[in-house]
């Protein structure tokens, strides 16, 4: 036997950056970024909401090893994020690409089964409204067959709907050098009950030319910050409660 095999290693944050053996002592708390690959308007990336979610669920590590010691010392590993979601509203704008409620409620209900073999706790973390459906019925089902699963939101009160004030705020904190500041315009500001009925038929374009709901040009790294440290410290506290509702978000 490789003795070698048995010693002491460093415990990584990241999922994708461990080894079987940095892992095989452990009974980590898995936390999954999820997210989308859609339009954002005319300035933002495509994976905004998969940026947000991964710097979240990134954030949760580093306020849990401020506040218990080291990340290895609390077993919490950030997989390798879920880049595509339930994004159908957004199809009619090039580069979107949406894989449906039902394949990505499969996805992580899969996904579940399958990492609950070696983590003892799963936290999915959603970047994406449309994901939520999928996540509170795969949750759901995985909490039903004794799996200790939960899902947060990367959510904050007050927020525009998608691509304004909000995203664009943290963007230009976590990723400012991809935020084309020289596109910023004003779209859609009405509020988002008054617009479902149009977008359930014809989806964001039905709204919104340019896909915005919000206003992009009030955005400021100062204003993300604040957003993003509260999205960082819901979620954690969340996680901390621990106390998932029947579909598994926990609250």
């Amino acid at each position: 036997m490789n003795s070698a095999y048995h010693r002491h290693v460093a415990s990584p944050s990241g999922l994708g950056n461990s080894t079987t053996r940095q892992l095989r002592s452990m009974v980590p708390m898995l936390l999954v970024p999820v997210g989308s690959t859609e339009q954002h308007g005319p300035h933002l990336p495509l994976d905004t909401d998969t940026r947000i979610a991964t710097a979240v669920a990134d954030g949760v590590v580093e306020r849990m090893a401020e506040e218990f010691g080291a990340p290895g010392d609390r077993r919490v590993v950030v997989a390798p994020a879920v880049g595509y979601g339930a994004s159908g509203e957004h199809q009619g704008f090039t580069g979107t690409i949406s894989i449906g409620t039902a394949a990505l409620e499969l996805l992580l209900v899969e996904y579940g089964r399958s990492a609950s073999n070696w983590a003892g706790r799963i936290v999915f973390v959603n970047g994406h409204g449309g994901n939520v459906a999928a996540l509170a019925a795969a949750v759901a089902l995985l909490r039903y067959e004794g799996r200790d699963v939960g899902w947060v939101p990367c959510s904050v009160p007050d927020a525009d709907a998608h691509a304004g004030h909000t995203e664009t705020s943290v963007l230009l904190h976590i990723s400012p050098g991809d935020v084309l500041t020289d596109e910023l315009v004003c779209g859609n500001t009405s509020a988002l009950s008054e617009l479902m009925p149009r977008m359930r038929s014809g989806g964001i374009g039905a709204v919104s030319e340019l896909g915005i709901l919000g206003d992009p040009t009030t955005a400021t790294a100062a204003e993300g910050e604040r957003i993003f440290a509260e999205m960082v410290n819901g979620c954690a506290d969340r996680i901390k409660r621990w106390q998932p509702d029947r579909n598994g978000l926990l609250t």
